[in-house]
């Protein structure tokens, strides 16, 4: 038996404990009353911005107060919506911020991702540099971040139609990459947006120190089996299978998993390089959020060898649903809960560290406005009704 099934079989049956260096740890609520956070990112003037799926840009300013920044069309999909939020890596002189957006397009969904130059916490200068990504209810992908080559890459979900990952003709089920102004860059390995193909639905992406991109990715739920959530070293050009092989294969047409769950469901979706000494038990280790899972996954990973060194759950079972986690300027963790109701943003860092307090003058709402308009829309169609039944 190798180490890889090993693993798989250790992950598979114990929920591993942190080690006693974790109870140093501290875990604060930074806000709450949220309704499924998926994206949060620190600008270099200290705004912190952050996305809700059902549609609604936020931001945090310098001075902790909170702000709605601009709000979009819910998507009405289980998975779609306001998704993947990224910073200009020149953004302290350009103001570009990027969003990945699913919307409707009669009689389906698409997504795109749309650069917006940031104006007084307003967006402005709207330019779409990628449309048509084939959406779904399901498996819209929508992590978006810019690599070390300052190049833009973009996670696609296969939209429920398993058969365009194998498409490199199509964008969907791939993980994108093009320039900051949605041109496609010269050494794309088809000569189009498409970097990797034959996902299923990522939505993880993370470098390591070495320039090494691992992306995280669900596994079947019932079409081609179930579980089977992999960790993946992506690599240019690459095939990683879907929907013909779940888990590993001997095909060397195919691109094994780092690490997969076996029979297990992680459903893995936020993906964290930690290169910080704040907490220096997690420094130069991935952390994984799970949904599925409800646990924090710390994979220390030998991408030279293709090795998994170690991985552990923390936090299992502790918040729910994470969606993400993202390191912040002063090596603290922020964490994104998604349980759709009363969601948090933590922050978590050492018992020194002066937890961020919001001022909360404009509460986000986990009310369902769609719900509200239709219950509007039947009390004013009841009273049409009982004046036109009076005057007939």
């Amino acid at each position: 038996m190798n180490n890889k099934i090993l693993l798989v079989i250790l992950l598979a049956s114990v929920a591993i404990l942190a080690p006693n260096a974790f109870a140093e740890i501290n875990v604060e609520i930074v806000l709450d009353n949220l309704k499924n956070p998926w994206e949060i990112e620190f600008a270099p003037d200290g705004k912190i911005f952050f996305t809700e799926r059902d549609g609604k840009l936020w931001v945090i300013d310098n001075e902790s107060i909170l702000q709605l920044v601009a709000e979009f069309p819910a998507s009405n999909t289980s998975e779609g919506g306001l998704l993947g939020l990224e910073l200009d890596p020149d953004f302290e002189n350009n103001q570009f911020l990027y969003l990945y957006q699913t919307y409707m397009d009669i009689p389906t969904h698409q997504n795109k991702v749309v650069r917006y130059t940031v104006n007084n916490n307003q967006l402005t200068d709207e330019l779409i540099l990628i449309d048509n990504i084939p959406g779904a209810i399901w498996h819209d992908g929508g992590r978006i971040k810019f690599g070390p080559d300052e190049m833009l890459y973009i996670t696609t979900g296969d939209a429920t139609n398993a058969n365009l990952s194998q498409d490199p003709a199509s964008v969907a089920g791939k993980i994108l990459r093009i320039n900051s102004d949605g041109t496609v860059p010269s050494d794309n390995p088809f000569n189009s947006p498409v970097f990797s193909y034959g996902h299923r639905n990522p939505q993880g992406l993370a470098w390591n120190e070495n320039g090494i991109l691992v992306s995280s990715e669900h596994g079947p739920s019932g079409e081609r089996g179930y579980a089977h959530d992999e960790i993946n070293v992506i690599e240019r050009g690459k095939n990683y299978g879907w929907p013909t092989i779940v888990g590993d294969s001997n095909d060397i047409a195919y691109t094994n998993p780092i690490l997969h769950s076996g029979d297990i469901t992680w459903a893995p979706s936020g993906l964290l390089y930690y290169n910080s000494d704040k907490i220096s038990e997690w420094k130069g280790k991935f952390l994984v959020a799970t949904l599925r899972g409800e646990h924090v996954m710390v994979l220390d990973l030998d991408l030279e060898n293709d090795v998994v060194n170690s991985a552990e759950k923390i936090f299992q079972g502790d918040y729910g649903r994470i969606r993400n986690l993202v390191q912040g300027p002063d090596g603290d963790v922020f964490m994104l809960t998604s349980n759709g109701n009363n969601d948090k943003i933590l922050q978590i860092s050492t018992l020194e560290t002066v937890p961020l307090s919001v001022e909360t003058s404009e509460l986000p709402s986990t009310s369902n406005d769609y719900l509200v308009y239709v219950v509007i829309a039947l009390v004013i169609g009841g009273i049409l009704v009982v004046i036109w039944r009076k005057k007939s």
